[in-house]
């Protein structure tokens, strides 16, 4: 049985359903950073405050998925895929992956050729997704310097194409 997958951009009436998908604190915390649970609607909502912020979601047949932001930085022409969050009744089908490819390709598009990625350190669920996406980590050298301005020391990853899973998906 196949489904319809779409790529669209967020809309308000999506924050509720975005806001639910965290299942723990924990959760909450590896998604956005903030140890909130259950997670606000309006916490969602504010995130689209940020006009170098474009937020998108994956529908399957009609419903919201997953959701996800690409953060974009025209000074030094490098964006940033971040918050990916898939629903609970849709993980483990692919959908983490298909969002980041659709969020990557959108930045390629606009003309940013470094797309990058910071992952908190244990969320290997996090890490297969990103790399079967095409991301690999960065530099040593580049990882600390990024994360001395940061809460946690991020795994940073950085896109590079060649290395992207080819997706093939019957859903």
């Amino acid at each position: 049985m196949s489904r319809n997958i779409r790529f669209e951009k967020f809309v308000p009436a999506h924050a509720s359903a975005v806001a639910g998908w965290t299942q723990t604190v924990h959760e909450s915390s590896m998604w956005s950073g903030r140890a909130e649970h259950p997670f606000r609607e309006e916490t969602v909502l504010s995130w689209r405050q940020d006009p170098d912020s474009q937020a998108h979601i994956l529908s399957v047949s009609g419903t919201a998925a997953a959701y996800g932001e690409l953060w974009l930085d025209s000074g030094n022409r490098e964006a940033e895929v971040a918050r990916i969050i898939v629903s609970p009744a849709a993980r483990g089908q692919g959908l983490g992956v298909h969002l980041v490819h659709h969020l990557t390709a959108l930045a390629e598009e606009a003309g940013y050729p470094g797309i990058y990625m910071r992952v908190p350190p244990g969320n290997s669920a996090a890490l297969r997704c990103y790399t079967k996406a095409g991301f690999r980590p960065v530099d040593e050298e580049s990882a600390a310097s990024w994360n001395r301005s940061q809460p946690v020391e991020y795994v940073w990853l950085r896109h590079e194409p060649a290395h992207a899973a080819t997706l093939a998906f019957t859903l």
